[in-house]
């Protein structure tokens, strides 16, 4: 079960593309110096840090996509399974990783978030941990050229080859909106798709 937020974040004009809910082995690192992400490729400057309470992360270019990656959020957990959690934790893509050994760089505080209780001074000690990710989708949309009034919003589940669409029953922005402000769009999706796209190799969460 998904809940799904919407963020209108108004300073570059880009979208999150679609991914599959198969999970990826890799390596993550993290930045010491939380100042690196606001300035990151993806341009969000301050307001990144308010994105899922700062935790943030850069991601390869496979992921990072030349910049249509930005805002895409995941799901990421480390396998030392007697040091994180099962559950890891959720991630927005801010930055453009140039490391090969690793798909993320994270910023210490979602480095930290995947550590279980009172592990968090010990998951930092490690400058490379193992990791699953899966897409968690959610997702954020960018324009320069900002509407004006309340808007409504439209969207169409896909699985296989049919689709199903879902209005939002209230406006989604009010005619007073902020830029900046997270608002909250009442629709909950329950749909799942009933196969699985997954490779060989690959599992699920």
């Amino acid at each position: 079960m998904a809940f799904f937020l919407c963020f209108f974040i108004f300073f570059l004009a880009s979208s999150a593309s679609a991914s599959n809910e198969c999970v990826h082995q890799s390596k993550a690192t993290y930045f010491s110096k939380e100042s690196s992400f606001p300035h990151g490729a993806c341009g969000y400057g301050s307001l990144a840090l308010n994105l899922t309470n700062g935790q943030l992360a850069g991601a390869v270019p496979s992921l990072f996509k030349n910049g249509v990656g930005c805002g895409a959020c995941f799901q990421v957990r480390c396998n030392n399974t007697s040091l994180c959690t099962k559950e890891g934790t959720r991630v927005v893509v801010t930055d453009l990783n140039h490391n090969s050994q690793t798909d993320f760089v994270l910023s210490s505080q979602a480095f930290k978030a995947m550590a279980k209780k009172d592990l968090d001074k010990e998951i930092l000690k490690r400058s490379i941990v193992d990791i699953e990710y899966k897409r968690n989708h959610g997702a954020v949309w960018d324009t320069s050229r900002v509407p004006e009034g309340p808007l409504q919003l439209r969207m169409v589940v896909t699985g296989g080859l049919e689709g199903k669409e879902i209005r939002a029953k209230k406006e989604v922005l009010p005619n007073d909106w902020k830029n900046g402000v997270v608002y909250d769009t009442g629709v909950q999706i329950n749909d799942t798709s009933l196969y699985s796209s997954c490779n060989e190799g690959e599992g699920t969460w």
